[in-house]
């Protein structure tokens, strides 16, 4: 196995081209996230005395990071 191999991407350039497009994807997909995340605040807080915490906010940002990381993935790679 070569050191430089990264999600099989066999020298350096492609392989920075990878990590380019992963970052590009977890960044739209924090900002995506954000606005969801905002949104649910919003719904949730909507008619009722209940507050929605930083830690709720922080960890649907999270789960919908994931969920969305699934949906790409799927996308990306394929049944």
């Amino acid at each position: 196995m070569k050191l430089l191999t990264l999600l099989e991407a066999g020298n350096l350039d492609v392989a920075g081209l990878v990590i380019f497009v992963i970052a590009i994807i977890l960044a739209v997909l924090f900002v995506v996230s954000t606005f969801v995340a905002a949104f649910v605040q919003i719904i949730y807080e909507w008619n009722n005395d209940k507050k929605f915490s930083r830690g709720q906010f922080w960890k649907t940002v999270l789960i919908s990071m994931l969920v969305g990381g699934l949906i790409s993935g799927f996308v990306c790679g394929g049944m």
